[in-house]
């Protein structure tokens, strides 16, 4: 519905109607096209058009489709109201980044000053709270704890450790003291902690809830395609209890208690929701539970699941064909040399596969009734030659060392390429490192995704690595491990944090994608950690003025594409 305002003139009203919709501009003789956020006016006969906000220049029709969903997405965050402008310079360092406060009163004789009566109080780092603060709210965070209104401080508090965990990661303790060095907001940490008490199972409902909305929103309602992966968080404990449980560690830290995390993603890693799980809970066992509820709580239609390898075993797939008439699909890798031999033997016959060119070849196979696809690829042939030459030459680097050289390798090494050749002899397997070299090149897929070509199917799980990268940004950039919380309900606090503050970086870094250009999460958080303000004091005529530092390019880019104001004058923040 469009927004309407009424205007008295001398004999009537006169009705102003709004209406707000995405435009799509062609450049002549060019595949360029610009994609706006527009708004009608109509004012007595006549009807006039204001540009609300220029989203982005599309060279193909996928860049087209994907601004044009960023350009819904906005619209529909305009007409809900959320344009509030957050954190700036506000009275002292202490408040920097609160809001951005002048004085209310200053006079230009303030402005000249002497150089030798300025003293430096401090210098806070005001990008990320420029930025990552006014996402947060646009996507609704500040909802996440219940009864926000009633509970600001807590809000406030919530906000300020996400940011902290995108900033530079660290434990509670340390975000406080961050914060406090660095970035001017004063926490009591006793006050974050009970923050984290808030996070409660409901609010992490709605975490997830307003995370997918928003993709969802991005994407016209069209979420279709859901990749799936886990992992596991270890903690710095060697106590187990009803959550943190020791089992098989992906870190290999078997003899300590740990959680099993649950994500799932679009294609372009932007987050759909997370579930935690016991440590000891066996991943494949999760895939069933999540689909369930992603189905029952998003109403979904028909969406294609996917995942590698080791998520899937015969009793989940078995679990989502029952759930056919709910449209669930799936894409799972397959390890093609557990297959049964017969099938092993087609899938190595060359005349089997259709070339799709050169380099590339795909054949289709049937195992248990159910498609399996593989391709080959001489690009991956190469490097599977190249890592086996590699495994090779080590192993006889260490038999002209040493006699047990079994002994020397790990259950994940090339045992497999050894023959014994007495009791502590061995030597290499030239028959198994020739058999080996066959598979070189092969990948293959399982999957019961009838309308996807065979093409399509191994694209979609070609774009598995987005989740695989979406792990590295929680697990690395922001090092969601080890995790130092024992109470379950904080250790789930801690994964919410963490989830929220992976979401806005995968959000800001799509955004960023689309209007100006491909940056990784860190790149961009580097830039915005350089942009700083110098808090300055005039020891004689007693003003406090904020001084923003040197803003790069690429900031600057930002910066605009975030409709945040990147003045780099100097300002009074309060005459005493």
């Amino acid at each position: 519905m469009p927004s309407k305002k009424y205007k008295l003139t001398s004999d009537r009203f006169i009705v102003i109607s709004y209406y707000m919709f995405v435009r799509v501009k062609s450049t002549p003789n060019s595949p360029r096209k610009s994609i706006q956020i527009v708004q009608s006016q109509r004012k007595g006969d006549k009807v006039v058009q204001k540009i609300v906000r220029h989203v982005g220049i599309a060279m193909d029709e996928q860049e087209l489709e994907q601004l044009k969903g960023l350009a819904e997405s906005i619209k529909w965050k305009l007409k809900q109201g959320n344009q509030t402008v957050l954190f700036g310079p506000e009275k002292t360092a202490k408040g920097l980044a609160k809001g951005k406060i002048k004085a209310k009163t200053e006079e230009k004789s303030d402005y000249d000053v002497n150089l030798k009566e300025l003293v430096e109080e401090d210098r806070v780092v005001s990008g990320i709270h420029d930025i990552y603060g006014k996402l947060f709210d646009e996507i609704g965070y500040s909802q996440v704890i219940q009864n926000p209104k009633r509970h600001k401080s807590a809000v406030q508090y919530f906000k300020d450790i996400v940011l902290a965990r995108i900033a530079d990661p660290r434990s509670k303790m340390a975000s406080v003291d961050m914060l406090d060095k660095d970035f001017g907001i004063s926490l009591d940490l006793h006050r974050v902690y009970k923050m984290m008490d808030k996070l409660d199972t409901k609010a992490i409902e709605r975490l997830n809830d307003i995370s997918y909305k928003n993709t969802c929103n991005l994407f016209q309602q069209k979420v279709d395609v859901v990749f799936f992966d886990c992992t596991t968080i270890y903690f710095e404990s060697f106590e187990e209890d009803e959550f943190r449980k020791n089992g098989y560690s992906k870190d290999l830290k078997f003899n300590q208690p740990q959680v099993l995390i649950a994500l799932m993603v679009t294609k372009e890693g932007l987050p759909i929701g997370y579930q935690a799980f016991e440590g000891n809970k066996y991943e494949g066992h999760t895939i069933l539970p999540a689909i369930k509820s992603l189905r029952e709580k998003y109403k979904l239609d028909k969406v294609i699941f996917v995942a590698d390898s080791g998520l899937f075993n015969k009793d989940n797939l078995e679990g989502i064909e029952q759930m056919e008439a709910d449209h669930i699909e799936y894409i799972v890798g397959s390890r093609l040399k557990n297959l049964p031999k017969a099938l092993q033997k087609e899938i190595l016959d060359p005349t089997k596969y259709t070339a799709v060119s050169k380099q590339y070849k795909i054949g289709r196979f049937n195992h248990n009734g159910r498609k399996l696809i593989v391709s080959w690829s001489a690009k991956r042939a190469r490097k599977d030659n190249h890592d086996r030459a590699k495994a090779v030459e080590k192993l006889q680097a260490k038999l002209k060392k040493v006699k047990d050289v079994k002994s020397y390798l790990s259950n994940f090494g090339y045992k497999k390429y050894l023959i014994s050749t007495g009791k502590t002899t061995f030597t290499l397997n030239e028959d198994k490192v020739a058999e080996d070299a066959k598979w070189d090149g092969l990948h293959g897929v399982v999957t019961n995704a009838e309308a996807l070509s065979n093409e399509e199917i191994l694209e979609q799980y070609k774009n598995l690595w987005e989740v695989e990268y979406a792990f590295r940004v929680t697990k690395h950039d922001l090092r969601v491990r080890p995790v130092y919380h024992w109470k379950a309900s904080r250790v789930k606090a801690h994964l919410a944090i963490s989830y929220a503050a992976f979401s806005l970086v995968k959000f800001l870094e799509y955004r960023v994608k689309l209007q100006y250009k491909k940056m990784s999460p860190e790149k961009i958080k580097q830039n915005l950690l350089k942009i700083q303000t110098s808090i300055l004091f005039d020891k004689k005529k007693k003003v406090r003025f904020g001084f923003p530092s040197k803003i790069s390019e690429e900031a600057k880019k930002i910066y605009s594409l975030m409709k945040v104001s990147s003045s780099r004058s100097a300002y009074i923040i309060k005459k005493l």
